[in-house]
C-alpha cells in the first residue's frame, strides 16, 4: 500500500491520556481527500503500524487530524505515539481508507461515541452539518477530564445537537430513550469499545431497528483468551501449494511470517480488516469484530491475525 510522508505540525493534549496530532504533507502539498469515517495507517516506528480515524472536517485538504488514546495495556502503538512522536517529526502514513462511511440520503442520523470513539464521529458531524443534514451526537465518557475534544464540540456550530453523558455526574446514556427521539428512517452510527457498541446495537435491535440502518466501527477487541482444547489446523497457500501447520496458541499471521509470507496487519485483534484474506476451501472459526454476521456466515474470507479454523485445512488466496 502506498504511503505518504507527513510532518507533525501540532500536538495537543485533548483530555487525560488523549493527544491529537495534526499531520501535514512534508512538501506542503495537498493531501489526498477523505470521507467522514475514514482512517489512516500510521507507521510509528519499530515495524509498528496502527490505525487512527481522521477527526477533522473532510473538506480540509491541508491536514489530517487524529486523536490517540494511551492504552494502559498498549502493545506498543499508543505508547510510542505518546512517548516518542513530537511536533516537527516526520512519519509515514497510508492514504485514507473508509470502512465506516455515512449512508447516502437526507435521513436523520444519530451518532453514538464511547470514549476515543468520538474521533470518526467528529468528522461525520462536521460533514453532516456542512451538508445541512439533521443529526444528534451522543458522547459517553467516564468523567469530564476524559472528554476529548470537548472544547471543540462546545464551540461547534452544531453544539446544540451534542449530548454529553458523564458517568461521574449520573448522566449515563439511556440508549432506548435516545432512540425514541429519532424520526423514522434514522441511521445509527456507533464507535467505541466493544462493550459499548454491543450495548447500543442490542438496544436498537430490541426496538426493531434493522441492520441496514446500523453502522459500527470497533476501536478495540476484548482480550483474546486461548480456548481450552484449541486445535491445530493446516493452512495451504493457493499460489504455491505449500502447507503450514498452525498450532494452538499461534496465529496464522505469525506462522506465515516465519516462512517469509507477509500478510498486512494493523490492529492484530480482528477489528480493522487490514488482514482480511479470501478463503478458497475450508471453514474458518471467526473471532473478528470486523465482519458482519452475514459476512462471517459466508465463510469466504477471514482475519488471519486472530481467527482459526473449524476444518482441518484452510486454503487461502495468497
Amino acid at each position: 500500500m502506498s504511503t505518504l510522508r507527513v510532518k507533525v505540525a501540532r500536538r495537543a493534549c485533548e483530555a487525560d491520556d488523549v493527544c491529537s496530532y495534526e499531520l501535514v504533507a512534508v512538501d506542503g502539498a495537498t493531501l489526498p481527500p477523505f470521507t467522514a469515517g475514514a482512517h489512516i495507517d500510521v507507521h510509528v516506528g519499530g515495524g509498528i503500524v496502527r490505525q487512527y480515524s481522521l477527526c477533522n472536517a473532510p473538506h480540509e485538504t491541508h491536514r489530517y487530524l487524529i486523536g490517540v488514546l494511551r492504552e494502559p495495556t498498549s502493545r506498543g502503538g499508543s505508547s510510542a505515539m505518546h512517548e516518542r512522536i513530537a511536533e516537527g517529526m516526520e512519519l509515514d502514513v497510508s492514504v485514507p481508507r473508509n470502512h465506516f462511511g455515512l449512508a447516502g440520503g437526507t435521513h436523520h442520523s444519530v451518532l453514538f461515541a464511547g470514549g476515543i470513539g468520538i474521533t470518526p464521529l467528529l468528522a461525520m458531524a462536521e460533514h453532516l452539518h456542512a451538508q445541512g443534514l439533521p443529526f444528534t451526537l451522543h458522547y459517553s465518557v467516564r468523567s469530564a477530564a476524559r472528554a476529548a475534544f470537548r472544547a471543540r464540540l462546545d464551540e461547534a456550530p452544531f453544539a446544540s445537537g451534542v449530548r454529553l453523558h458523564l458517568d461521574e455526574e449520573g448522566t449515563r446514556l439511556d440508549v432506548a430513550a435516545a432512540l425514541s427521539e429519532c424520526p423514522p428512517g434514522t441511521h445509527l452510527y456507533v464507535c467505541g469499545p466493544a462493550g459499548y457498541i454491543d450495548h447500543v446495537l442490542r438496544a436498537a435491535r430490541a426496538l426493531g431497528w434493522g441492520d441496514d440502518r446500523l453502522h459500527r466501527e470497533y476501536f478495540g477487541a476484548a482480550p483474546v483468551v486461548e480456548e481450552a482444547g484449541e486445535r491445530a489446523f493446516d493452512v495451504r497457500i493457493a499460489s504455491s501449494g505449500n502447507t503450514y501447520a498452525i498450532p494452538p496458541g499461534r496465529t496464522v499471521v505469525q506462522v506465515l511470517a516465519e516462512h517469509g509470507i507477509d500478510v498486512p496487519v494493523s490492529c492484530e485483534q480482528g477489528v480493522c480488516g487490514t488482514c482480511l484474506t479470501r478463503v478458497l476451501e475450508g471453514i474458518p472459526e471467526h473471532r473478528d469484530l470486523y465482519q458482519t454476521e452475514e459476512e462471517q456466515a459466508a465463510n469466504d474470507q477471514f482475519t488471519p491475525c486472530c481467527s482459526r479454523a473449524k476444518s482441518a485445512l484452510l486454503v487461502l488466496d495468497l
